[in-house]
């Protein structure tokens, strides 16, 4: 089940991100941010009318997904990157794609007309291929911009036009 996520999902989604932080390369945080920092990003999310998602399997959380803006300068207005994290446990089994379908949806639904995806690094298949199937494309690599781990990482782009895209002008 996929629904929005609440204050109260903030505990769970502080845990799971602070798995990907430490264990992953998904983001190039370095120290997972704590509880109240989350709650703090989660309320300016709310706040700006952004879909912030919870999926629930066997009564957990088993990951979440949101979408902020790509940029902030004004001509960014129509333009959302999104965000998906799964817990450990619930990674390969078509969630990540349910958050990020659902997502996609609720965007449209708000008169956003591009998503963008920005992958910490290039070698992380599993989610350029959720990507893909969720209908983006590849629109470039950053090489060698994130420092992680002892290693470099790259940043892949992907995007996928929401609603009419870029083939009519938005409304507001």
């Amino acid at each position: 089940m996929i629904r929005s996520a609440t204050r109260a999902d903030v505990p769970a989604i502080t845990d799971i991100y602070a798995e990907a932080v430490k264990h992953g390369t998904a983001t190039f945080e370095l120290t997972p941010p704590d509880t109240a920092e989350m709650t703090r990003r989660f309320d300016e999310l709310s706040r700006g009318g952004f879909p912030y998602l919870v999926a629930i399997c066997d009564g957990s959380i088993a990951g979440y997904a949101y979408a902020a803006l790509y940029r902030a300068r004004p001509a960014y207005r129509f333009t959302v990157e999104n965000s998906v994290y799964l817990a450990p446990a619930n990674h390969r089994q078509g969630i990540g794609l349910a958050l990020l379908t659902e997502l996609v949806v609720q965007c449209e639904a708000r008169g956003f007309r591009q998503m963008i995806a920005v992958i910490g690094d290039s070698a992380n298949a599993a989610s350029v291929g959720v990507h893909t199937r969720a209908g983006f494309e590849m629109t470039g690599t950053m090489k060698n911009v994130g420092f992680k781990f002892g290693r470099w990482l790259d940043t892949v782009l992907m995007q996928r036009p929401l609603g009419d895209g870029g083939t009519t002008l938005p409304k507001g």
